[in-house]
């Protein structure tokens, strides 16, 4: 009996949400909430001064998460992929532009040291190393590099050969080359890997419908990574502009080659939803073992260069196959912690969303003010694209989500918007201040969150609750915005609205012809209780990896497929109140 009562306690004391006084987060929501620095490009802010970055990198170094990415003056680093400290540091050299500063970096662990490089063709760029990065003391390791690299990625081999791998042009291939792992010189020549083949492989058209108009299909942003004794160098295309850019990846027992394209491909890819685009990132492990993939994801607006970041659960299937997770990919997902270490797998897929819906797609909202055309209405069109401003930054202002019925809110997604923003580059002394409530009448109002002291700057906020509450509205409240008008490109409440969960879709269809065997016209009937569906396609019934989220339609002119295999589809219908069933699967040949 003791000991039954011992393992009790021991049990109570490891799963309790209460760790150092505080609640271990369990849940993170894409885009991911960084403080993110605006461009320091004068001529790519001429049409509103907005944050940006791309080409992220994670590397697992002495127990910490490290990030980089572009033009950001520094990085940052987290010991939970969900709290990131940012870590100013310039890159520069005098003889260096202002503002270019680490454009997709490469970034490796050599021994007990961390090193870092960033893309250039003018071979005047150093490589710097560190072994205590959070200090921000890097030295260089080398004062040039004599190879010169666009997009470029280190790789360690585990026999200790090092392998640079880069490349970023929609003339010419991906490149490789051994490195001398002591002096950084280079061994031998540069092998050409491979290029682009969008006359195959529909995903890798340029261009928004990816139709190949007015430029031919970039392919950049490379990344090895080795599993089971094979090589998976990964790269994106076509274009960073675009809700289909996304990472392919080819296949060798060998660093250099000959490399052959996976099957499943892409294999990071997200071109539905709040945010769209997976492409140009790294894949990586965690702490515990499981593997992930950052990428780049679009807004677009202000300038084609306008990004953020997106984090993905990814593994290696039973086959070898490299797949991420994109499903839901912008709703609450599961981080792996202390207490959950290992993510989910169902039915061969991983299954890290959370089940929290969205409470409010295009539910009615009310505001404090309008600012031009920015209206109420974009802060709840599920599109990072457009966004509700208010005339002012002034403390006040406010924005009223309703949820039209009573409903279990678990969390609250606050992706703040750029309107006269006033900032170029890093600015590390800028924050956020808010109060967020909750009511059940519209009358009484009680505090759901009180960030009005908060000193830091939180572009995508996301509060995941200790408890869920029953609410129908939800009111943001303005206290301080970090540059700007107050103005909000998605208010995003998930949890549940306790009702039905929509019907399984009828009259699912996939029609491909041989006029252009990578383009399918897919079509289903509408479902009156859903206001969303995913659609599933893989290579094979138990690969449908990739999904496309679609909202308040009932096609979708699909240009993915590689025009050599057959594909296999399903879709599930989506509301406040759940998933439906999913069809059965559809092959097309």
């Amino acid at each position: 009996m003791k000991t039954n009562l011992l393992f009790w306690i021991l049990f109570i004391l490891f799963t309790t949400d209460i760790c150092h006084g505080q609640r271990e987060q369990r849940t993170y929501c894409n885009p991911m909430n960084l403080d993110y620095g605006f461009t320091p490009i004068p001529n790519f802010a001429a049409e509103g001064r907005h944050r940006a970055t791309a080409d992220p990198v994670i590397t697992l170094y002495k127990g910490d998460y490290y990030l980089f990415s572009t033009n950001q003056m520094g990085y940052w680093w987290s010991d939970d992929l969900y709290r990131w400290k940012f870590i100013s540091r310039s890159f520069l050299r005098p003889e260096h532009k202002v503002y270019d500063d680490l454009c997709a970096p490469a970034v490796w662990v050599q021994g007990d040291t961390l090193l870092v490089y960033g893309s250039t063709y003018t071979k005047t760029f150093p490589i710097w190393m560190n072994t205590d990065p959070k200090t921000g003391n890097w030295k260089e390791a080398v004062h040039k590099f004599q190879v010169g690299a666009w997009d470029p990625d280190f790789f360690l081999d585990t026999d200790g050969r090092l392998y640079l791998f880069h490349g970023s042009s929609n003339e010419y291939p991906l490149y490789g080359i051994e490195i001398n792992r002591k002096n950084f010189a280079p061994i031998g020549n540069e092998t050409d890997l491979f290029k682009l083949d969008d006359e195959r492989f529909g995903w890798q058209r340029f261009g928004e419908y990816q139709d190949n108009t007015f430029l031919k299909p970039f392919i950049e942003g490379s990344w090895m990574t080795k599993h089971n004794g094979l090589y998976y160098l990964q790269y994106g295309a076509p274009g960073t502009e675009f809700s289909g850019y996304a990472d392919g990846v080819e296949v060798s027992d060998n660093p250099l080659g000959p490399f052959k394209p996976q099957l499943h491909n892409p294999f990071s890819y997200k071109p539905g939803g709040f945010i769209r685009g997976a492409g140009h990132g790294c894949t990586f492990q965690d702490r515990y073992g499981n593997w992930w993939h950052i990428s780049t994801v679009s807004i677009s607006v202000k300038n084609n260069f306008e990004r953020r970041l997106g984090l993905w659960p990814a593994d290696f299937d039973n086959d070898n196959v490299l797949y991420a997770n994109t499903a839901f990919g912008d709703y609450p997902h599961y981080l792996p912690t202390a207490h959950n270490m290992k993510l989910f797998k169902q039915n061969h897929t991983l299954n890290t969303f959370t089940g929290w819906m969205l409470l409010n797609y295009n539910k009615p909202v009310t505001v404090s003010s309008t600012f031009g055309d920015y209206t109420a209405n974009n802060a709840v069109d599920e599109s990072i694209k457009t966004y509700w401003s208010a005339e002012t930054s002034n403390s006040g202002e406010w924005l009223q989500t309703d949820l039209g019925q009573l409903s279990t809110v678990n969390a609250v997604q606050i992706n703040y918007a750029d309107q006269d923003a006033a900032i170029l580059g890093k600015a590390n002394d800028i924050y956020h201040q808010y109060r967020l409530y909750y009511s059940l009448d519209n009358k009484n109002w009680t505090i759901l969150k009180d960030k009005s002291t908060n000193q830091t700057d939180v572009p995508h906020d996301y509060v995941e609750l200790q408890k869920p509450v029953k609410a129908r509205y939800i009111k943001l409240v303005n206290v301080h915005m970090a540059s700007g008008k107050f103005a909000i490109s998605g208010l995003r409440v998930f949890g549940n609205g306790g009702g039905a969960k929509p019907d399984t879709v009828k009259n699912f269809v996939v029609l491909r012809t041989t006029y252009d065997k990578r383009s399918a016209w897919i079509k289903w009937q509408t479902v009156d209780n859903a206001y969303a569906y995913n659609i599933y396609v893989g290579i094979a019934p138990d690969k449908l990896y990739n999904c496309i989220m679609i909202y308040n339609a009932n096609e979708y002119y699909f240009k993915g497929m590689d025009k050599e295999l057959p594909y296999y589809f399903q879709i599930e219908a989506i509301n406040e109140n759940g998933v439906s069933q999913r069809t059965k699967i559809l092959r097309s040949e």
